[in-house]
């Protein structure tokens, strides 16, 4: 019999995004990753005010759920979205897209999305300031 694994808050180091990938500060918290059973990774992921992620795609789609403050995401060519603490927000397989907090309040949300063949992203350009203003 299985016992259950409990991973207590505090004992994951914190990352802060790479610039390569983010614009702003971005604070992430893994959560979980792939395991041998489940390819499913997720992560606590902080942007503080005008921090938001490059332009990125996941093959098996992303999931978020809003856990603080205001934020903003979107597909691309359709608008910008105003997010709030209780809305999950689905990106599917391959749609290019960004996400991050508003300009004005930071947001923080939990992440959730399968590696295909090792990876659960693929990034592409940043978010232009033009792009980013709504």
């Amino acid at each position: 019999m299985d016992l259950v694994e409990i991973r207590r808050s505090g004992a994951r180091s914190c990352r802060i995004g790479t610039e390569e990938w983010f614009t702003g500060r971005v604070e992430i918290d893994p959560l979980f990753g792939p395991t041998d059973a489940s390819r499913a990774g997720g992560a606590w992921v902080t942007f503080q005010p005008g921090a938001r992620t490059a332009w990125h795609t996941h093959p098996l789609g992303q999931a978020l759920i809003v856990t603080a403050g205001v934020g903003w995401a979107q597909s691309r060519g359709g608008p910008v979205e105003e997010i709030r603490p209780g809305d999950v927000v689905w990106f599917g397989p391959d749609e290019m897209h960004w996400h991050g907090a508003s300009d004005t309040v930071p947001m923080s949300h939990i992440t959730v999305q399968e590696a295909f063949y090792g990876s659960p992203v693929v990034w592409h350009g940043k978010v232009s300031d033009a792009d980013y203003r709504r």
